[in-house]
């Protein structure tokens, strides 16, 4: 306890502080010399008139157990962190580039990859597309980034695509803005973390088989570092996005160069591989689908304008900044790869044991230091992207759960300011979807980019409303709406094409699934909709008009039972309130009568025959038979609770009390008061 004496001043006495002040008046030697000594709780500190403030020390355990297991959840995720100190979780750019870019700067290691998968289906010479398609993605790119640094400053305090679409399409277009982002971020952590898994098993073929159990442990590893804070992600991620950035750019150095000098080394695939994947001609319809497929690339764009605010000031600078250093590191390396791949002639391995990125990598360092540094430093960068997913996805969830669109504790912060609720959910549904698909980054690529292409082309059509709504206003609004319409048109056909050229490999689960969340969402809304326009109390809101029976369940006559009933006393009269007893045999009633009177208990007693031993079922009834015969009076049951001191006493003992509880919680009408004891040393 706080000890804090100072002397009485005159006038009245100062309210007790909330309640939790203990005033002690201590007299001096002389008349009218006193202290008034005022104790408060430790776990408090008084911060104005009925305004205190928990210390760290408040809900602390009192048994060694949960000490223990406050001392291990604080060394795996840290100590708590105050809300003031929120602006001190902020990144500048170059951290801010490493975590909310790192999923689309990761994806140039398999983007290409999944371009040839498509075209080598139609024989070696297809590979010829490659470039023309990588340019084409490229353009797309750089489209998107221009778009969404609008995104950025018009909505400087995040949530993208979402926060867009909802402000100026309404909440139907958002919702379905918010429902993609959502499904593209699980897909994003499963893709992610697949392909770095596959990286590493590029380089060691033995782990292969162990593939599905190293993704779905570098998940929990993944959640566990995300719900230490964005602080603490943020140095975790950042020499692994650089150091990929070395050795990659470094390679493409190294081959543009040789390709040039014509000193480019030669390359000769197994002959079964291109014998496993020739099987169709080449088509428009193919060439669509190889496109559809190399779009991966711009998944994660979106990630920056979603999280603005977690950059330091000034935010939407150091955003935009981080955005167009994204878009260009992303787009040199994906051409870069692209065009020595093509010029080599890289043939993807249809057992996906061995990654393009790796084949490229062996053909012109060979197996030296540098292929395997490249090969680690790609697969840490893939496996870590998913934190782009981590950051997002919980921060959008979070905003949603504001809106009410899903469930308020998605938008609860917990000890470390994470959104702990949309972490856990994220790496559980992204683990389902990596062991249903056996972490193959080809069989989950067909359900990926769709949804991000759809809140890509929702967020650029309510910006162009937006420009329109505002055109008195600014200045250049005709370019503005010029940029988003081609933005938009540029995203939808992307959209559409993806759709339909990957709609038989698995988009239409997506198809699917998105509408069902758009549902889900919508009906969480409703449901907080009619929580808040509710206008008729179940119980009356004048306390002069609350006409209290009450009603006390009673299995003996113990101190536990009599506690509760003169808690019952202390309410209303006696004659407003019944004890009820349920009785299995005319053998018990009469047992317990006596022993109701020799307690001499002023309470009437009502016994109830339960031929079946049933307790709860018949004692529910009676509860409901008392409600419709009083319908004036507000039933309030009393409910007598032990309550053990040791977790293993919970064990011995039948928690009547806890079942008939949580019974009685769906009837209305009802009030339950539980009058807990609990057992001391």
């Amino acid at each position: 306890m706080n000890v804090e004496d100072r002397p009485e001043t005159p006038g009245p006495t100062p309210p007790e502080g909330a309640g939790i002040e203990q005033r002690q008046v201590i007299h001096g030697p002389r008349p009218g010399d006193q202290i008034v000594r005022i104790v408060r709780p430790r776990a408090f500190r008084m911060r104005g008139p009925g305004l205190i403030e928990a210390r760290p020390e408040a809900g602390e355990p009192k048994t060694a157990i949960g000490r223990a297991v406050v001392r291990l959840e604080r060394f795996l995720l840290g100590s708590p962190i105050p809300t003031t100190a929120e602006g001190t979780e902020r990144v500048g750019v170059r951290q801010g580039l490493a975590i909310f870019a790192s999923d689309n700067i990761s994806s140039s290691a398999y983007a290409t990859e999944e371009i040839l998968r498509v075209l080598v289906i139609a024989g070696a010479a297809a590979l010829a597309f490659t470039m023309p398609l990588t340019f084409a993605i490229v353009a797309i790119l750089a489209i998107v980034v221009f778009s969404d640094r609008l995104v950025i400053q018009a909505y400087p305090n995040g949530g993208g695509s979402y926060i867009v679409a909802r402000e100026n399409l309404g909440p139907l277009p958002g919702v379905v803005a918010a429902g993609a982002l959502l499904i593209d971020y699980v897909l994003t952590a499963a893709v992610s973390i697949s392909a770095g898994v596959t990286a590493i098993t590029s380089a060691f073929p033995e782990l292969h088989p162990l593939r599905v159990n190293i993704a779905v442990l570098v998940m929990a590893l993944m959640a566990i570092v995300n719900i230490r804070g964005i602080r603490e992600s943020g140095r975790l991620f950042t020499i692994p996005v650089y150091l990929y950035l070395g050795a990659v750019l470094g390679l493409v150095a190294i081959g543009t160069a040789r390709a040039f000098t014509g000193e480019l080394p030669p390359y000769s695939p197994p002959a079964d591989w291109l014998a496993a994947h020739q099987a169709a001609p080449l088509t428009l319809l193919l060439l669509l689908r190889a496109f559809a497929s190399g779009s991966v690339a711009l998944t994660g764009t979106e990630a920056i304008s979603n999280g603005v605010p977690a950059f330091k000031p000034p935010e939407v600078r150091n955003a935009r900044l981080a955005l167009v250093s994204m878009g260009a590191l992303f787009g040199t390396i994906f051409v870069g790869l692209s065009f020595l791949a093509s010029r080599i002639g890289i043939v993807p391995d249809p057992a996906e044991v061995e990654t393009v990125l790796s084949q490229l990598a062996r053909t012109l360092t060979g197996e030296g230091w540098y292929y395997y540094f490249l090969q680690f430093s790609t697969a840490l960068l893939l496996v870590l992207a998913a934190n782009t997913a981590f950051n997002g996805f919980p921060r959008l969830a979070g905003i949603l759960g504001q809106d009410q669109f899903l469930p308020h504790y998605f938008a609860f912060r917990g000890d470390r300011l994470a959104y702990n609720t949309g972490i856990l959910a994220l790496a559980v549904v992204a683990s389902a979807l990596i062991w249903l698909y056996q972490a193959s980054v080809t069989g989950l690529i067909p359900l990926y980019t769709i949804g991000v292409f759809i809140a890509f082309t929702l967020s650029q059509t309510g910006l162009m409303r937006r420009w329109l709504r505002l055109r008195q206003t600014e200045t250049a609004w005709r370019a503005r709406l010029i940029i988003n319409a081609v933005g938009a048109a540029a995203t939808g056909t992307v959209a559409v094409v993806v759709a339909v050229s990957k709609f038989a490999l698995g988009a239409w689960m997506v198809l699917i699934v998105l509408p069902v969340l758009v549902a889900v969402m919508w009906s969480v809304y409703r449901h907080y909709a009619r929580l808040q326009s509710a206008v008729v109390p179940e119980t009356p809101l004048d306390p002069a008009a609350i006409r209290l029976r009450l009603i006390v369940p009673v299995a003996d006559t113990s101190l536990q039972a009599r506690q509760a009933l003169a808690y019952a006393m202390a309410i209303v009269p006696p004659d407003r309130i019944l004890a009820v007893h349920v009785i299995s045999s005319e053998e018990s009633a009469e047992n317990f009568s006596r022993a109701w009177q020799d307690a001499q208990i002023k309470v009437p007693l009502v016994m109830i025959e339960s031929p079946f031993r049933s307790f709860t079922g018949p004692l529910i009834e009676y509860v409901d038979a008392v409600r419709e015969a009083h319908p004036d009076d507000i039933l309030n049951v009393i409910v007598p609770e032990f309550v053990p001191r040791h977790w293993w006493e919970h064990l011995i003992h039948t928690q009547s009390a806890l079942r008939l509880k949580a019974a009685l919680l769906f009837h209305p009408g009802i009030v339950v008061t539980s009058v807990p004891y609990h057992l001391g040393e």
